[in-house]
């Protein structure tokens, strides 16, 4: 790979601007993550997304929001608008564990520093940009302004809080992935400028000329708005602080419509206002994707971090993503929800130029970390009859049952892994995302396809673990299980037989590494307990383990707001307080001698000895 020059990345200053030509700038792109110029980071695909368009962007990375705010203002002000992102992750969960204490690093800073990001990024620079540039547009995206769109519950202040769009004061929100939405804003806004002959645009100009693009959300006044027969009104913010029932009912709603092809506009009175948010685009295509993928990033970090480690960097340098979307649903999941439950999958010519781009770096040794997405083995899967996918609404393809129009078929992947292989300086690819083995278990009496998911299962243990395989069960209990959206705890049994076997046949000595969640709304002591005891039984000393956090927009967290199931309406326990969410995690030590006299009292005060008997204590 030749050397990189400056220029090769997106200008974060000034002087950087002016190597490129550039006097004046068309966007200005803040973001609460360190520039790191790959498709993985959300602010350097947006950034180069836009300038594929022709348009002149810079991105100020993490700028300081405590001094005289001069990194808000050494760029100048834009001639169509600001972007702003939190980053790839909110920035309370990127910053706090569910214990509400600080996580032991923030991975998208760098040297994992804490201090690079404010809470509540998004609210806070937008909130500074307004004050400086008032009648500049300001557009927000990103997870963090996606989930919290429309009211929603934030574990950090226990509250439920009104749209973001609210109290960051942001002209425009994007949603879900930004490609195809920030993409319309700048050219509508771009031909403003063209045929006005303006020399920048209003804030108010620009909210008028983006109302009626999808998966966009603004504030209106009420005389401003005239619902069509289309529209669905949810419970205005004031109604759900009253009611929690009308707060599940919206949750409903909105997940509804976010999981179906043709989406209803949303809206939701506010401070005598109205949220109003637009039904998506539809997914994009692959030839769309491809373009976001194939991009000319540098894949490495700017040059302003030399010397610098940034730990999400680490973890994905040598990884490809190759789709988006995720039709699990899992209830407590942010990614399905922002990406969307369609599959959206890059070539295997885009993928296959991605990798040859990675063979070719100086320090890779010939090892993909990853070939994966969201889920592992959801490449190329979708609806048999598109027609039925246009009507369904089900937030999940695969629970409580896999949907018979659904085509599983694992040939596209198993096609794909040997083209990859094959490819000069590639010596293993390894699978790191999560595998779904529901998939891998399920028959569709479709002898071809069956045949062809025996083969994957195969071919994955045999030649694309890396010692570990990583999945997911959650939980070991059905009735915590299906709140959850996952499959029943016998179908990982019969995947660990399945994996062991091939282990043995191959005479290869690899662990398969289950994720569990303590404290998940519908899980109690005793069905931690039982996962407890479950887990004995199969040998597993557990360390891939965690607390529930709730996170804004998952219908886990609405039963954990609520302590209803906005499905059925049925209560939902919930442990709430640190004492209760500690003792459902002590769990999970079962093994560890310091934890065992506290498990002991806590099974003999609820009267389960026939526990403490499974768990030997």
């Amino acid at each position: 790979m030749a050397e990189h020059k400056l220029t090769d990345w997106l200008p974060t200053t000034r002087k950087e601007a002016k190597l490129r030509g550039w006097e004046e700038l068309d966007v200005i792109l803040f973001s609460g993550d360190a520039y790191v110029d790959h498709p993985s980071f959300g602010a350097a695909v947006i950034g180069r997304i836009l300038e594929a368009e022709g348009l002149r962007v810079a991105i100020v990375p993490q700028p300081n929001w405590q001094d005289d705010l001069r990194d808000f203002k050494k760029m100048g002000r834009p001639r169509l608008f600001f972007g702003i992102s939190a980053g790839c992750m909110d920035s309370m969960v990127n910053k706090y564990t569910a214990a509400k204490r600080f996580r032991s690093e923030d991975a998208y800073s760098p040297d994992g520093k804490h201090s690079m990001r404010p809470e509540y990024a998004t609210v806070v620079y937008s909130n500074i940009l307004k004050q400086l540039y008032p009648d500049t547009p300001v557009v927000i995206g990103g997870i963090e302004a996606s989930m919290r769109r429309f009211t929603h519950y934030d574990y950090w202040q226990d509250a439920l809080k009104k749209s973001i769009l609210v109290d960051s004061k942001a002209d425009l929100l994007v949603y879900g992935m930004g490609e195809q939405p920030i993409t319309a804003i700048a050219d509508a806004l771009k031909k403003e400028i063209e045929e006005s002959g303006a020399e920048y645009i209003t804030a108010e100009r620009a909210r008028d000329l983006a109302c009626n693009i999808p998966q966009i959300g603004y504030i209106a006044r009420k005389e401003e708005i005239t619902a069509e027969e289309s529209d669905h009104i949810l419970h205005s913010h004031e109604e759900c602080l009253k009611s929690k029932e009308k707060e599940a009912a919206n949750f409903l709603v909105i997940e509804r419509e976010s999981n179906k092809r043709h989406a209803r506009r949303l809206m939701q009175p506010v401070d005598e206002r109205v949220t109003v948010i637009n039904p998506p685009f539809t997914p994009m295509t692959t030839e769309q994707l491809d373009h976001s993928f194939d991009l000319p990033y540098t894949r490495l970090p700017h040059p302003k971090y030399n010397g610098k480690r940034i730990p999400a960097y680490d973890m994905i340098k040598f990884s490809v993503n190759i789709h988006r979307g995720c039709f699990g649903g899992c209830a407590f999941c942010t990614i399905s929800a922002h990406q969307g439950k369609f599959i959206v999958n890059r070539s295997e010519q885009s993928i296959i130029r991605e990798v040859e781009k990675i063979a070719s770096m100086p320090d890779f040794k010939g090892y993909l970390s990853d070939l994966g997405g969201p889920s592992a083995n959801m490449y190329k899967m979708c609806g048999t009859d598109q027609t039925k996918c246009e009507k369904c609404a089900r937030s999940s393809c695969i629970q409580p049952k896999i949907c018979p129009n659904l085509n599983i078929d694992h040939a596209p992947l198993l096609d794909l892994y040997k083209r990859v292989d094959k490819i000069r300086g590639v010596k293993k690819s390894f699978i790191g995302s999560g595998v779904r083995y529901d998939l891998l278990l399920h028959k569709t009496g479709d002898k071809q396809k069956d045949e062809n998911t025996a083969r994957y299962t195969e071919e994955l243990i045999k030649n694309h673990v890396s010692g570990r395989l990583k999945v997911a069960p959650e939980h070991t209990e059905d009735s915590v299980l299906r709140l959850m959206r996952k499959p029943s705890f016998e179908q990982f049994r019969r995947f660990r037989e399945i994996f062991n076997r091939i282990n043995r046949d191959n005479h290869l000595n690899q662990q398969l590494i289950p994720y569990f969640i303590s404290s998940h709304p519908g899980s109690t002591v005793e069905s931690m307990a039982a996962l407890a005891a479950e887990t004995k039984e199969l040998n597993f000393h557990l360390e891939q383990v965690q607390d529930f956090t709730p996170t804004p927009m998952t219908m886990a967290t609405e039963m954990y707001y609520t302590g209803i199931n906005p499905e059925t309406g049925d209560k939902v326990f919930c442990a709430k307080n640190m004492r209760d969410k500690e003792e459902q995690r002590l769990f999970f030590f079962w093994y560890k001698g310091e934890e065992q006299k506290r498990i002991r009292t806590i099974l003999k005060k609820i009267g389960r000895h026939d526990l403490l008997r499974k768990l030997g204590l």
